[in-house]
């Protein structure tokens, strides 16, 4: 998603507020509007932009200049948080959109803190580990002055993890010798203060949020949603008791653990018929024996099989296909765990999915996310379901300022219930409405964030 298509439905957002009396009723007539000009301009954009080029000397004794980013967009809620992503494709203009998105989400699940983000422009596998080390230490060394547990505070994204977070916390802590540290950074290894399902907290989430639309919310409202008039309700109402197909796009630590998730559910007969990461889509209509593939994606490099000898050596039955074809298969649910901007107005007519689940940040354009729900699907947006990382990671914030430690079970209780809070609060208002869940999303974090922007005297 664009960062003016970003703003774009924030704007959206202020405007129906503005037309609900209910909201802010003490703002009145011109105040009112005054009000909710400045809304707009504080929420679209951000309050910080960083940039260095990191200086690193490599392993064959040449030096190079590296981009380097961190955005804070807003920190009216607490810190801001977000997590600092390694990729070739980081730009100024990305990580400001999804600075973004890191507020509304916050606000939308109701963490404590702001928004914020991160990235070095390179890709992690062309470095070696101590190259990646150096780029660690260097990328704390030259954002030190605004990072902290009370001021901001970093988590993996694409391209990094624990081990990135383990070398980043400790270099703060060098850097600040005597002072709180283990808030600071957050997706650390369990060893190093970090929490325990922290990994496989986003992808329990995504899948989460997609069980309870189609079995638990579903099941609870079966009468109201057969004589409403959201298209997807009727739809909905036919999932209930049939097998359903799934593909899945991505097979990191987000997608990976969805299509376990999925294969292991007892509410709902899934089949995960597809699967795909950088390199190769595998396909059985039969369904894919999803730990026997995350098994051999941990001994090779996190990637999947891509030949017959691959395929023999993990022990599956699998058809070999392109990288893209996932996108346009029959099937009715497709999660997005890889990047941005998979599904655009250019291959939209294509996709045949009738439930969109983004696991990653912003993989469905705005325009091609309100031709779905038009058509009677549904996209379950980013914000609403890949959230379940950045709340474990408050979690992990909480157990490094008590040093106490919160059993795995512990751990995902906390996380289910804090989920199940939110889509408890935006899903009946989507299945009452014409909008999207996107718009309904974004709808319930603005109404968040302007009530306490307003309540702090920041729109005057």
């Amino acid at each position: 998603m664009a960062k003016n298509q970003t703003s774009v439905i924030i704007e959206n957002s202020l405007l129906n507020l503005l037309e609900d009396p209910a909201f802010l009723p003490t703002l009145q007539e011109e105040a009112r509007t005054k009000a909710f000009h400045s809304l707009a301009s504080i929420l679209s954009t951000p309050n910080k932009i960083h940039k260095s080029f990191l200086r690193i000397p490599l392993d064959n004794g040449e030096v190079v200049r590296i981009p380097a980013f961190r955005t804070q967009h807003n920190d009216t809620l607490g810190p801001y948080k977000g997590g600092i992503r390694f990729h070739e494709s980081v730009n100024e203009e990305e990580v400001i959109n999804l600075a973004a998105l890191m507020t509304l989400k916050n606000a939308l699940h109701e963490v404590p803190f702001g928004g914020g983000k991160g990235g070095v422009a390179i890709n992690p596998r062309n470095y070696s580990a101590r190259e990646l080390y150096l780029i660690c230490k260097k990328y704390v060394q030259y954002f030190s002055d605004i990072l902290g547990p009370d001021k901001d505070i970093p988590a993996p994204d694409v391209g990094t993890g624990q081990r990135e977070m383990d070398w980043m916390m400790s270099e703060y802590k060098s850097i600040n010798p005597g002072k709180p540290y283990r808030g600071s950074f957050t997706g650390k290894s369990v060893l190093n203060g970090g929490s325990l399902g922290r990994r496989e907290a986003t992808g329990k989430g995504v899948y989460l949020t997609f069980r309870y639309l189609i079995h638990d919310f579903v099941t609870k409202h079966q009468r109201n949603l057969a004589s409403g008039n959201n298209a997807f309700g009727h739809t909905a109402l036919g999932y209930m008791n049939r097998p359903l197909t799934m593909a899945v796009q991505g097979f990191g630590n987000v997608g990976s653990v969805v299509a376990l998730e999925a294969s292991r559910c007892t509410y709902l007969t899934n089949k995960v018929v597809a699967v795909s990461d950088r390199n190769i889509t595998l396909y059985n209509p039969d369904g894919l024996d999803i730990p026997a593939l995350i098994s051999y994606a941990g001994t090779h490099n996190g990637d999947l099989p891509t030949t017959l000898e691959g395929i023999s050596e993990a022990g599956v039955t699998a058809q070999i296909m392109g990288r893209e074809d996932i996108l346009y298969m029959n099937v009715d649910v497709l999660v997005l765990a890889a990047l941005e901007d998979q599904i655009r107005v250019d291959n939209v007519d294509r996709i045949q999915a009738r439930i969109i689940v983004e696991g990653a940040n912003a993989p469905v354009s705005g325009e091609a996310d309100q031709r779905i729900t038009n058509n009677g699907g549904i996209v379950i947006p980013d914000i609403l379901a890949n959230a379940g990382g950045v709340i474990v990671s408050y979690f992990e914030w909480l157990q490094g300022r008590e040093t106490q430690f919160y059993s795995e079970e512990q751990v995902f209780d906390l996380l289910n219930k804090k989920m199940q809070s939110t889509m408890d609060a935006v899903y009946p208002s989507y299945f009452e409405s014409a909008r999207s869940l996107r718009q309904t999303c974004y709808n319930y974090a603005v109404m968040k964030l302007s009530t306490n922007l307003y309540i702090q005297g920041k729109l005057y």
